[in-house]
């Protein structure tokens, strides 16, 4: 078994997992942002993760498919707004409506967790390669 190789695929987990929660808490801080630099409201952002390009040599991916993961991309989510009546607001369009982000509480909390169980998971992970390699060496002395 190659440790490098599963210590590297554990440390892409713990990357790709700290960019989601970043992207969550930005979201998160911004649920009630109506006015920013593009105009209008703040749209939800959501991060795109792929696994790591494997190679095409059959023998070779056969005996290290693991690779990973890596984000691709962070995309804005595109639905629609939500429509607040509050005329009394400054953001407020000439009918008295406000639209506020798309960000939902509980889906943001619900990805947090997700997102926190995977950190933990890949943290685990690396504790037992750790605990495997060492048991290796103490079998070599």
């Amino acid at each position: 078994m190659n440790f490098l190789k599963s210590l590297e695929t554990s440390a892409s987990g713990l990357y790709a997992q700290r960019k989601r929660m970043d992207i969550i808490a930005s979201n998160l801080a911004n649920i009630e942002t109506t006015r920013t630099e593009k105009g209008g409201p703040y749209r939800r952002k959501m991060v795109v993760m792929k696994t790591k390009e494997m190679d095409q040599d059959f023998d070779k991916m056969f005996n290290d498919s693991v690779k990973g993961v890596q984000i691709e991309d962070i995309v804005e989510d595109q639905a629609p707004f939500n429509k607040v009546y509050n005329p009394s607001h400054p953001d407020a369009d000439s009918d008295g409506y406000l639209y506020k982000p798309n960000v939902h509480l509980i889906v943001e909390t619900t990805n947090m967790l997700m997102a926190k169980r995977a950190f933990e998971a890949n943290i685990a992970a690396i504790k037992a390669t750790r605990q495997m390699v060492i048991k290796a060496l103490e079998i070599g002395r």
